[in-house]
């Protein structure tokens, strides 16, 4: 018993660590304003595709070489590895375009629109809290589109490109340490030919600008495969109650950043898809929370 409660606190700051990290992404990113979106995702596809490298060989793992082996799941991946390049992209470009509050709206609508791919696509039924969540989530994004006159195009293409992302990597069940690796060698060779390419017309940033912003943009794998680490690390100690509840530290810290460090504006419209979108977490929540008390219960 005292090793399962040492294992669940040693699981939930391994949470708690990722998805802060993940939360202030918005302030590492800034510190590269001056390098364009497209370079810093280039990069980071590159010196994560390194550093996942170096701590797969430590830690030995084996199954990197029986994933290259399979075509079904090199295929699935290569399918993963487009959706998590844009779920990058769009987030390195709303956060040095002044969308940090937008993309942390994406953020929240997530776990809910995962939720609605489970029962379109894999038959999943949903409970009735679940349902209204999901409903609650939508109200959000069409009174935001309704009120500003435009598709919240930020929110909804981080939400769909990682939910997809997630739903994919669900059926393909890879481990995701090694299956990002793989992910980002199947997007290294364009990502070095784009950078080649912006070098070659001169306006590449890289061994161009400073040693301080190369520096950032190798650290830049590194912040990518730590959390990543930490998030394998919590996902087996705790359950999946816990974790779809500090999930939302991501999207919250985000918020926090644009709307307290950045001074982004929260118009009234914002703060109304906001409210909506924060009841469908808090039920969504709540329906986990309650689906563990049930099978606790029916397991006594």
């Amino acid at each position: 018993m005292e090793h399962n409660k040492e294992n669940y606190f040693k699981g939930l700051l391994y949470a708690i660590f990722c998805y802060s990290a993940w939360g202030v992404f918005p302030l590492y990113w800034k510190l590269l304003i001056i390098v364009p979106s497209e370079q810093i995702l280039a990069h980071r596809m590159i010196w994560s595709m390194v550093f996942l490298a170096i701590t797969i060989l430590m830690m030995r793992k084996t199954s990197l070489v029986s994933y290259l082996r399979q075509p079904r799941i090199i295929g699935t991946l290569i399918l993963t590895s487009i959706l998590i390049g844009l779920n990058w992209g769009v987030y390195i470009y709303a956060v040095n375009h002044e969308h940090i509050v937008e993309s942390s709206l994406g953020y929240y609508i997530n776990p809910l629109l995962s939720v609605l791919l489970g029962l379109l696509f894999m038959k999943e039924r949903l409970s009735k809290p679940q349902m209204v969540a999901v409903l609650f989530a939508l109200a959000g994004l069409v009174w935001l589109t309704v009120d500003i006159g435009r598709i919240p195009w930020i929110s909804l293409s981080l939400a769909l490109t990682f939910s997809l992302y997630g739903f994919f990597r669900k059926k393909v069940n890879v481990e995701s340490m090694p299956g990002l690796l793989i992910e980002t060698m199947i997007l290294a060779p364009f990502a070095l030919w784009y950078l080649w390419h912006v070098d070659q017309n001169q306006t590449g940033v890289f061994l161009h600008h400073s040693h301080m912003t190369d520096f950032l943009l190798v650290l830049g794998g590194l912040i990518t495969a730590l959390p990543l680490f930490m998030f394998g690390m919590a996902a087996t100690r705790i359950p999946l109650s816990t974790l779809g509840f500090v999930q939302y530290l991501s999207p919250t810290i985000q918020l926090m950043i644009g709307l307290f460090v950045y001074r982004e504006t929260f118009s009234t419209a914002y703060f109304i898809s906001f409210f909506l979108v924060w009841i469908g977490v808090v039920i969504y929540t709540y329906s986990l929370i309650s689906a563990v008390r049930e099978r606790k219960r029916i397991t006594v």
